[in-house]
């Protein structure tokens, strides 16, 4: 399990080969072992494997290629559909009409999200996540159509593998791991965090591609825009009024 995880690829070409529905199944039932708050399970998985389905949701991923290629296409939602209505007919009110329950809703559905992930890499399967999901949460809901209660929070992609990158880089421990407290970081500090990534000639090329002085340049300005995600922020405000989060 470890060397799975630390061995861990991001997957965007699958061979066209089906993955069986045992295994599937297998590796969903993992999913359905994560941890999640209370023992409500809050969540649902949408298992998108016909081709015209994929075809639907692969405008709200910005034509990613891999969602057409990929035999299975999982959109894991934040749901209080299912576990309201529970509640209803067990004259039991639920109070789960706000941004708070959304959050844990959330949370609940990418722990489930990285348990399926693990799994299937774990069984020879390539997987990769895919976060545009909450930028089209609005299309992805009709498209799937998502009753009140349930909002899509990740997608994932999943076959065997038709490719066999490097290893993408990460921060070192240091960067990212805090004992005891928080403790803050000098500028020399985040030099010498990030350098190691900067100077891999991967990235350098990638600052040059974009016509940036440097690779923090090419996330702010060019991948990550402050306009996109201001952009971004209010069509998914608006997704969680619909759907009965902001309700308090």
């Amino acid at each position: 399990m470890m060397n799975t995880l630390l061995n861990h690829k991001t997957i965007r070409k699958y061979t066209s080969k089906a993955v069986e529905t045992n295994l599937l199944n297998e590796i969903l039932e993992a999913g359905t072992r994560a941890s999640t708050t209370g023992n409500m399970q809050v969540y649902s998985i949408v298992v998108s494997q016909d081709e015209e389905a994929k075809s639907k949701l692969a405008p709200c991923h910005f034509n990613q290629p891999m969602v057409r290629q990929a035999p299975v296409v999982l959109t894991f939602c934040a749901d209080y559909n299912r576990f309201n209505r529970w509640c209803k007919l067990s004259k039991a009110e639920p109070g789960y009409d706000n941004f708070l329950s959304f959050v844990t809703g959330a949370i609940d559905a990418i722990l489930a999200a990285q348990n399926v992930c693990v799994a299937a890499e774990s069984k020879g399967l390539g997987i990769c996540y895919l976060g545009t999901v909450i930028y089209t949460a609005d299309k992805i809901i009709d498209v799937l159509n998502l009753p009140n209660g349930v909002v899509p929070v990740a997608t994932v992609t999943l076959g065997y593998p038709d490719e066999s990158p490097a290893l993408t880089d990460r921060l070192p421990l240091e960067a990212v791991v805090h004992y005891e407290s928080y403790k803050d970081y000098s500028d020399e500090d985040i030099s010498s965090l990030y350098s190691e990534k900067e100077s891999l000639e991967s990235n350098i090329q990638f600052v040059k591609e974009n016509e940036k002085e440097s690779l923090a340049q090419v996330f702010t300005d060019v991948r990550y825009k402050k306009q996109d995600n201001v952009t971004f922020s209010k069509v998914l405000l608006e997704v969680l009024k619909k759907q009965g989060f902001m309700n308090q």
